[in-house]
């Protein structure tokens, strides 16, 4: 690897673009080699994984909402293909409906470091320009592991949340490297295409404080839209704002730490195998991840406890992350509201914890629902649960060695007699140092569950097929990457939605 320091420079200094980070970004995306094959054994579970959680999501307001937007500007051919529809509408739009379609339940995969990211919001813009320009699953799978590589590169090295920038802004810049590596373009034009992207997707994190609004599933579609369209653009010759990273009005002097600032960012050498997406992981829970060990922990825990009314208190150490993002540091009435939105719910960990410590278990629709929220029982429960910042448990989350990595913390449970219960768990089961690493024979079964009701056995046979063999499928059999669902109760849905102005 190759650490790439990145800093602010006056405009005098005219920073050549060989120096600048755009273009080495750009320069890891368009000079990827052969592909190395854990890595894309690894990108196939992911496109399983999207598929699973866009699948079950359909019948939710906001994924209708996208759809109906997508649906509008059908005429471009040959298009791109929309989950749970028949159509194929142009691909930028495609990947609007499709990008808030898997981003709706939290529930795909992350990668947690410098800052927060869900790297599998690259692939629904990666198919739908590989659906509309007649590329092949290879072409397909090439363009998904550079935008890995690209997006964990930039969340290693650059962290956005410290200045409440939200993290589509490095989503952005992975999308147009990896539509670079898809559609094998110059260097030159992905250089362009990532300046504009990330001109155009940086907002303030205020889509996940407060009180959480659907938008926070349509921001990673908004930068993959964002991105097609940036590229589109410098394929066509125009250029973007240059030097965005390090102009002395730029990203870093005015949205990040200033024009002092120095970051680090590590990049694969020529030649060097991509494998940054096997440093990611996915969710066996619809919740922020780092609620993922949480709520194994707490289904662990409630074998130990004599019934949730002898709880006096719950206190969670963890990590600052934790409890800045999705615990009481976040100083946020909402997250103990009942009448919060789902997305602020599956925002706080103290009523994750109290959910699955009741239920023993978790589920992406149940343990949402209204009335489960507002259940007395857990009311009373979740208003005893805090969160407090742990020196260790912060320093284990940044640890370099993955292997020593952690995203879990330690409950402290004091019962109504004074009695105390301690137990703690370091990452999820699902993570792969956990009791259960997820496989493909995971990915297959949560494919399976979540699409039961929407897609038959026969389809889900033939998509899991078509993901498995993406390597060799050619540029028709794309759509295969689509579980045929039935499209007449989704008509149905949208139908009973409101209009918009398209």
């Amino acid at each position: 690897m190759i650490e790439h320091h990145v800093r602010v420079h006056p405009s005098a200094d005219r920073l050549p673009r060989e120096d600048q980070l755009a273009w080495k970004l750009a320069a890891v995306a368009t000079t990827t080699g052969e592909l190395d094959a854990d890595s894309v054994t690894m990108a196939v579970n992911r496109v399983i994984d999207n598929a699973a959680v866009a699948v079950a999501s359909l019948l939710r307001r906001p994924v209708a909402v996208a759809r109906a937007q997508a649906a509008a500007h059908r005429g471009t051919v040959p298009g791109a293909s929309v989950f749970g529809t028949r159509i194929r509408t142009s691909p930028e739009w495609a990947a609007w409906a499709n990008g808030t379609a898997v981003r709706e339940l939290d529930f795909h995969d992350t990668y947690l470091a410098a800052d927060y990211s869900h790297p599998g919001d690259n692939i629904p813009p990666l198919l739908a320009v590989a659906q509309h320009t007649g590329r092949t699953g290879a072409d397909l799978l090439r363009g998904i592991i550079a935008a890995y590589e690209i997006h964990v590169a930039l969340v290693k090295g650059i962290c956005l949340h410290k200045h409440r920038i939200d993290h589509v802004a490095h989503l952005s810049a992975a999308t147009a490297c990896g539509l670079g590596a898809l559609l094998r373009l110059p260097t030159e034009t992905v250089y362009q295409a990532v300046q504009q992207a990330v001109h155009t997707t940086t907002a303030t994190r205020q889509s996940r404080k407060g009180e959480i609004s659907s938008w926070k599933a349509y921001a990673p579609a908004f930068a993959g839209k964002a991105a097609i369209e940036a590229v589109d653009r410098a394929m066509r010759g125009e250029n973007s704002p240059s030097p965005i990273y390090e102009g002395e009005d730029g990203f870093l002097a005015w949205m990040l730490d200033g024009p002092a600032a120095e970051y680090a960012v590590l990049l694969p050498e020529p030649g060097e195998p991509r494998r940054a997406i096997l440093d990611t992981y996915t969710k066996e829970h619809s919740a922020e991840y780092q609620a993922q060990a949480i709520i194994d922990l707490a289904r662990r825990l409630r074998e130990k406890i004599p019934a949730p009314g002898s709880v006096r208190s719950v206190v969670l150490h963890t990590s600052h992350h934790t409890h800045h993002v999705i615990g009481s540091g976040a100083n946020d009435p909402q997250k103990y509201d009942p009448m919060a939105s789902r997305e602020t719910l599956d925002h706080s960990v103290p009523y994750i914890f109290a959910v699955a410590l009741q239920d023993g278990a978790w589920h992406h629709e149940r343990s949402y629902a209204p009335e489960r929220a507002r259940r007395p029982e857990t009311v009373e429960l979740w208003q005893k649960i805090t969160t407090v910042e742990d020196p260790e448990w912060t320093r284990r989350y940044h640890d370099p060695d993955p292997d020593r990595r952690a995203f879990g913390g330690r409950a402290v449970i004091t019962l109504a007699d004074g009695t105390v219960i301690e137990d703690q768990l370091a990452v999820a089961d699902a993570h792969p140092a956990g009791a259960r690493p997820f496989d493909r024979p995971a990915y297959a079964g949560k494919f399976r569950t979540l699409a039961e009701n929407a897609v038959a056995p026969a389809g889900q046979d033939r998509f899991l097929s078509a993901a498995e063999h993406l390597a060799e499928l050619s540029a028709p059999d794309l759509g295969g990457l689509f579980p045929a669902v039935d499209t007449e109760a989704v008509a149905a849905y949208d139908a009973s939605l409101p209009k918009g102005l398209f």
